[in-house]
């Protein structure tokens, strides 16, 4: 019958020996694709924590220098009253998104928060780095 010949030959495509190193082509891929892209995210993730640490040493010394916190992360490239620039470009994270500066911190009203909005680039959502 002709519908049993069709599905033989269908049987024959998967079972035959040109699918299955294809299979393996692609799967293979699939996985170094997922590899690039988890170590991309650590990179990134690992760049944010460096900026993040900069930036907090920053605004310490403009807290100790000036006498108050920074309103952004612009008075730390262009300050008001001192010469002496704190940070020489506007902080970015591993993202490329800019870094905020939230004084008096959210747990210690003495300290400054200096926060990224992580991977999904918004702060409402909960991927923040601290």
């Amino acid at each position: 019958m002709p519908w049993e010949r069709r599905s033989a030959w269908l049987r024959g495509v998967f079972a035959g020996s040109r699918i299955r190193p294809a299979l393996l082509v692609l799967g293979a891929g699939l996985v170094a694709l997922w590899l690039y892209r988890t170590a991309a995210a650590r990179e990134a993730e690992r760049v944010t924590l460096a900026s993040i640490d900069e930036t907090q040493r920053a605004v310490a010394a403009f807290r100790i220098e000036v006498g108050r916190c920074p309103r952004s992360t612009t008075e730390l490239v262009h300050p008001p009253r001192t010469r002496h620039r704190y940070l020489d470009a506007l902080p970015t994270d591993g993202f490329g998104r800019p870094l905020r500066v939230r004084c008096p911190g959210h747990l210690d009203s003495l300290e400054a928060d200096v926060l990224s909005a992580g991977p999904s680039g918004d702060f409402f959502i909960d991927d923040n780095l601290p």
